[in-house]
């Protein structure tokens, strides 16, 4: 079928992010013009069940009339006005308070921009600051994990674990290490339990701190869910055993919220859910349910103490953003929150987690399913070649995704991490979508073992 004028005109002026360049001008991009509720309508009218709430973030779904209202009220009051030079505005001042209310660590202060890699690249550029402060110049390093998400800019693609966010990029930069992946279903050893596992994960991070010097290693980041990983969950007992490690060796915890955040796991925020004691956590994407780009840090009092500090040395804090605490971000994100809480969309997300885990894990049990794995409204399931033996998919028959262009040529879209499939819908879906998601699911799975016999994709 030939290309439309306006996918011609894309692929000749537009960069698409995560995307396969020379493929996408083959095939041109899907255009989605319009968003009601948690469903995308495309330029032809076709509609889609919008099964990753975007890019993990759309809470509240498409045309929020009062979102919207607030974000053109705040444009009329004030359009612009920044935070340099201790200036201010109410809705910095009432999101503030309102963000230290909720959230899941001590915070003595708030730190606004405008990604979640900022907000990562943020929390690496103040550890470093803080120990600078602390007469520490050598505590800099920081850990992360193999298949970590935090971010694309330098730094927090660095902190990233995936290898096409590094390779040719010349990244990681020095002072960024990476500890074991936690994912018990690949890495676990014939007859280890669960916890038996998270121990040998806790036991690597110790490893890799006394190799590297426990006087050279400042912090340690760390979603609740790996979400752009492949959904992967901490193993039984992980974050308990990984604390006491930090607290030994004087590393700040930072619990990378960004996807979590905002009821994804049932509660405000993932930290809770995963029993983490964070000293910080960097917040974005579901803060303004994605309709305008706001991030935000919070900043524990040792922090704060040591930034004063530099300000009374240097004479200011060097750091900030055009855009840091935007009025009409900040108007969004408190009407964002308002209508959390109002509606009760956080028990509204725990009570439709159980029959969405139930359909998910349901999954398991379809020949092409390797693993289904999930909490709260959030899940993937992994294609594998071999059940029995966890075998993937050659990588160039392509397996995640050719199941995300079936499902999506069935109406639903999602994402694929390689061979996992991601799912995270808005958390206002109802019952009935719930089942009209994983119906279609069951179909493309139908449709996956039917392609893997044609293809023949099952050989090793």
């Amino acid at each position: 079928m030939p290309l439309s004028n306006m996918a011609v005109r894309d692929i000749e002026t537009v960069i698409h992010p995560y995307t396969n360049l020379a493929r996408h001008r083959e095939v041109g991009p899907l255009i989605l013009n319009e968003g009601r509720g948690i469903y995308l309508y495309d330029d032809k009218g076709k509609r889609y069940l919008e099964g990753m709430a975007g890019l993990w973030c759309t809470a509240l779904g498409y045309g929020n009339v009062e979102i919207a209202e607030a974000g053109a009220e705040a444009l009329r009051k004030v359009s612009f006005t920044h935070a340099f030079g201790g200036k201010s505005h109410d809705g910095v001042i009432e999101l503030s308070e309102k963000l230290k209310e909720i959230a899941p660590c001590p915070a003595s202060k708030i730190l606004f921009g405008t990604s979640g890699s900022e907000g990562n690249d943020m929390q690496m550029k103040l550890t470093w600051y803080m120990n600078n402060a602390r007469g520490k110049p050598e505590k800099k390093k920081i850990i992360s994990r193999v298949r970590a998400y935090h971010g694309v800019t330098i730094a927090s693609a660095s902190l990233t674990g995936l290898p096409w966010v590094h390779t040719d990029f010349d990244l990681p930069i020095k002072n960024v290490v990476h500890t074991s992946c936690p994912h018990f279903y690949r890495f676990g050893k014939d007859g280890e339990t669960e916890e038996h596992f998270a121990s040998r994960m806790a036991q690597d991070l110790e490893d890799l701190i006394l190799r590297e010097g426990p006087e050279t290693c400042a912090a340690f980041i760390a979603e609740p869910v790996m979400g752009a990983g492949g959904v992967i969950m901490p193993p039984k007992g992980y974050f308990e055993k990984i604390q006491p490690i930090l607290e030994k060796y004087d590393i700040r915890f930072i619990a990378d919220e960004v996807i979590c955040g905002f009821g994804r796991t049932g509660n405000w925020f993932g930290t809770t859910t995963m029993g983490m004691k964070p000293h910080s956590i960097t917040m974005a994407k579901a803060i303004t349910t994605a309709y305008f780009p706001m991030s935000a840090i919070t900043i524990e009092e040792d922090l704060y103490q040591a930034m004063l500090d530099e300000s009374r040395k240097l004479g200011t804090f060097g750091h900030g953003y055009t855009y840091t605490a935007h009025p009409v971000g900040c108007a969004i994100a408190l009407k964002t929150i308002e209508i959390y809480q109002r509606d009760k969309i956080m028990e509204h997300a725990a009570k439709m987690s159980p029959l969405f885990q139930m359909r998910l894990n349901k999954l398991a049990d379809h020949p092409m399913v390797g693993e289904a794995r999930g909490v709260g409204l959030i899940g993937a399931i992994e294609l594998v070649a071999d059940k029995a033996t966890k075998r993937s998919f050659d990588p160039k028959k392509m397996a995640g995704a050719t199941m995300v262009n079936k499902l999506q040529d069935l109406g639903l879209i999602v994402r694929n991490i390689q061979d996992s499939v991601a799912f995270c819908p808005p958390l206002v879906i109802t019952t009935d979508e719930i089942h009209e998601m994983f119906d279609m699911v069951e179909k493309g799975l139908d449709e996956m073992e039917a392609w893997a016999s044609k293809e023949n994709a099952r050989a090793a």
